[in-house]
């Protein structure tokens, strides 16, 4: 069992549902970025995705590109990502902690080595945007064997005959993508999502997380009522991104996670 795995059991005997919140890895720099990170269980997050930066984020919106280019101009890496989640549970060794990102700089790394180093550091789970299932010998599946979970996508576009297909290998939970296209372009409605959600679990024991769109605490609250929790990049990437005081920005998590936890 992961860290994810314990902590979904976790919420589900206190009947809770998850906040996961998302922060790119060395935005607006190292420090700040650890310090964001270690504050966030405190503000409610039950998993932390950590956005592992890249040159060619091709799913991601201006937002999240930014704040990659920031983290990158700061000279964060793949091995300072690692070391931030590595520093990180030396404080805390049950928050699960999901990298999520692109194969390109795992796939430079060499897999073998990435899984040994991830695993070493504390990650949980791992999101590859760019990773087909098509693709799960590349890493999926050697990552499962490593006791990582996969954690996939599902779309609105993600029909009755793809989604066998998707949650194949899928592991931990799956993350349903509110909206069709990039992250952080428009708002999530509970009413859209609900029915999809239920298609997801007709199909699947796995909890089904739902991210972008969400900004207020009303919407998360909203978005979790009809799934198992809500995820949150973007907005909180925002605060960062306006140069907010690390309390401030837990603050505004802090919104967000009570809204999830009150669905």
């Amino acid at each position: 069992m992961t860290r994810i795995d314990a902590k979904f059991a976790a919420l589900k005997a206190e009947g809770k549902k998850a906040f996961v919140s998302y922060i790119m890895a060395g935005d607006p720099d190292y420090a700040t970025s650890l310090e964001i990170m270690k504050g966030l269980p405190g503000a409610g997050v039950d998993i932390i995705e950590l956005g592992l930066p890249f040159t060619d984020p091709m799913a991601d919106g201006p937002t999240i590109q930014l704040a990659g280019q920031r983290a990158l101009e700061g000279g964060q890496t793949l091995q300072k990502t690692l070391d931030m989640a590595a520093e990180f549970r030396k404080s805390d060794d049950t928050t699960p902690i999901v990298l999520m990102g692109y194969y390109n700089p795992i796939y430079s790394r060499g897999v073998d080595r990435f899984l040994v180093d991830a695993k070493a550091a504390g990650i949980d789970g791992l999101i590859v945007v760019d990773l087909p299932p098509e693709e799960d010998e590349e890493l999926c599946i050697p990552a499962q064997k490593a006791g990582l979970n996969f954690i996939r996508l599902a779309t609105p576009t993600t029909d009755d005959q793809r989604l066998p297909k998707v949650l194949q290998n899928t592991s931990g939970f799956v993350y349903y993508v509110s909206i069709t296209g990039i992250t952080g372009a428009a708002a999530a409605e509970a009413t859209d999502v609900g029915p999809e959600v239920a298609r997801i679990k007709s199909q699947t024991d796995l909890p089904v997380i739902v991210g972008f769109g969400i900004r207020t605490p009303e919407t998360s609250q909203a978005i979790a009522s009809v799934a198992d929790g809500a995820v949150v990049g973007s907005a909180i990437v925002s605060e960062i991104a306006a140069g907010k005081p690390v309390a401030e920005v837990l603050s505004f998590v802090k919104g967000l996670a009570d809204g999830a936890h009150r669905a």
